[in-house]
This record gives C-alpha cells, structure tokens and sequence, in this order.
C-alpha cells in the first residue's frame, strides 16, 4: 500500500501490549514502526488492563482494526473466543516460554492454566511470531507451520556507542542489565559472583536496573535504568555478563541482554543455557563458563588483557550487525502481516 494513502485506506494495526515502555514492546514492536510507516499503515498501542470489565471495554474497542497484535499476554479463553470473533486478522508475538512456570515460580496449577491458554492463543491466531526456534517448535504442535515466523528479539546496533578498552586489572567492570524480576538470578549467581570478586581484587560490578542486589566480595556499582543512558552504560563497561537457570523457562529466552553487551562492543562470560550457549559458542565473542573455576579464569583473562577485550568486543559486535540488526528483520516482520491478512 502506498504511503500516500489517505488516512482512511490505511492498514489499521493495534497492538494489545503489557505497556508501551515494556522491554518486549520497545524491542519486538517499536522497533518495527519505521518500517510500518513505509507501508503507510498505523500502529496504536494499548496496555490491557488486568481487570476484567475495563479490559472487556478494551477488547471491544478493535473492531476498527485491521489486524490485532497480541504480546505476549494469554487471556482467558472465553474472553480469546470474543476477541476472535469480532477482528479481522489476529497475530500472537511472544518471547518467553509462557507454557511453563518461570525459573522462580512454584505454582503448578497456573502452569496447567497458561497451557491451556496458550494452546487455545495458537489455534486460534492467524499467524504466530515467535523469538526463537525452541519457541516456535511448540507453537507449532498447535498450529501449521507456515503460520509461525521467527523474528528474534534484535536492536539497532548503531545506537550503542562502542567500548574502548583501556583499563586493566583493578577496576576493571563487568555489567549486568535487567529487570528486578530477573534480579533473581543474582541468588543462584551469588556464589560464582563471590569467588570471581575474591580472586580478582578491585573488580567491580556495575548494575543497571531499578533494585540492586549486596555483594560481600564484589563492588555493586549503581545505575538506575533509563533508555536514554543505558547504551552509554554499557559502552563504559568492560565485560558483560549474564546467568540463567538451567530450566526449561530458560529456554524461551531471546537474549536481549547478551545482544546489548555485544552491540556495545564488550565481550561476554555466561553459562551455557539456551541461547547463550548457542550465540557463545560462536568463535571469538566471548567465553562459556559453567563451574566457578571457569568463570574465574574467563572474567580474569579478560581483566588483565584489554587488547583482548577489544577483539573479541568488535568481533561481538560485528555478530550482532549481521544477525540481530532489526533493519536485517523488517522485511520479515512487514512480510508476516501480509501473509496473515492474505
């Protein structure tokens, strides 16, 4: 559709989110929005209420709509069926193993619930966007597979200044973003954290997040998370690194938090869960470490040998631009709305 289309002509896509300012909206739909106005479409946002009545006036409201985006969200599935009703074309996004509790969940009988809700989100969306393979596989035991796509969680490299490494030894700074719910994974890291602080003194830990966890051993250097200065943050910093369970929940993760690291030209140590393991074990970006010995040796590599750094950082990066650069993913996400309106 040409982009002078009057107003009236347009693609109308709205897209049911947690919240404009959620992670998963800016990386997996903002993200997009140059590209849908190439199209000459538009695209409004809505945060559904978690309560029921205000959230039935919401979903009453997309009759208009040309196309409905639901992220990540699993409704009930009699208030699913309304929806499906009474819009045009349904596409489901998501980016986390929703059909399995968290990795810090203990609530069984919400995990039978999700997957029943999942399963009925499937069957009964148009087309399935999903953050990874492990992801669309079990889609795809409720679905055809030419209605999934895999457009991974990726960022605009060009917007992460580039690290320069010059320090070296003590005061050397690993750095760690995320959100407070994943801040949990710091109770399972606690022990590795420690050790690595014990035998390299002076290191540091810079935190970007809204809490902060205590360290005995290790330096916590505060940042409060903005998206004005996150990039700059992380460009200031030597090392990225990142921890996982073990679990099954982790292996719906897209790994945002490496790819920042990565786009930021730092070289990263994480364990070997999910797609970290897969991206790391790509040649020259970056270290796998799953026993304390192992991330000690990695972390205190990296910390005496900056030109190191600076290597495996720009080879990093480089990673990032060929395979998780979002200009790289546009056509595919303007191609699966197409093929779903189709």
């Amino acid at each position: 559709m040409s982009p002078r289309s009057s107003w009236k002509d347009r693609v109308k896509i709205i897209a049911l989110v947690e919240d404009w300012n959620h992670v998963c909206c800016r990386y997996r739909l903002r993200a997009f929005e140059a590209a849908i106005q190439r199209q000459g479409w538009i695209i409004q946002y809505i945060s559904l209420s978690r309560q029921t009545f205000p959230r039935f006036l919401e979903l009453r409201s997309l009759k208009h709509a040309d196309v409905v985006i639901l992220q990540r969200r699993l409704l009930p599935v009699w208030q699913l069926q309304w929806l499906r009703k009474r819009v045009k074309t349904l596409i489901y996004d998501f980016d986390d193993a929703l059909f399995f509790p968290d990795s810090y969940s203990s609530h069984s009988f919400q995990n039978i619930r999700q997957s029943k809700r999942f399963q009925a989100t499937i069957e009964l969306s148009d087309a399935v966007v999903a953050g990874n393979p492990f992801l669309a596989n079990r889609a795809a035991q409720w679905t055809e597979s030419s209605r999934i796509s895999i457009i991974p969680t990726c960022i605009d490299p060009s917007q992460y200044p580039t690290a320069v490494h010059k320090r070296k030894g003590a005061g050397t700074e690993l750095v760690w973003i995320g959100s407070r719910s994943t801040l949990q994974s710091f109770k399972h890291a606690r022990d590795v954290l420690q050790e690595v602080g014990r035998q390299i003194p002076g290191l540091r830990l810079k935190v970007i997040c809204d809490q902060f966890p205590k360290l005995s051993h290790l330096e916590i250097v505060r940042r409060h998370w903005s998206q004005e200065t996150e990039a700059a943050e992380l460009a200031s910093s030597d090392i990225g690194v990142s921890w996982l369970p073990d679990d099954p929940w982790s292996l719906g993760k897209c790994g945002l938090k490496i790819l920042q690291y990565m786009a930021a030209g730092l070289p990263v140590v994480a364990n070997p869960v999910g797609i970290q393991q897969e991206i790391l074990n790509q040649k020259n970006i970056g270290f796998l470490a799953e026993t304390i010995k192992q991330w000690v040796q990695a972390i205190s590599l990296l910390a005496t040998q900056p030109s190191q750094r600076s290597v495996l950082g720009s080879q990093a990066r480089h990673f990032v631009e060929n395979n998780f650069d979002i200009k790289q993913w546009e056509p595919n996400f303007i191609r699966c709305i197409h093929h779903a309106t189709s």
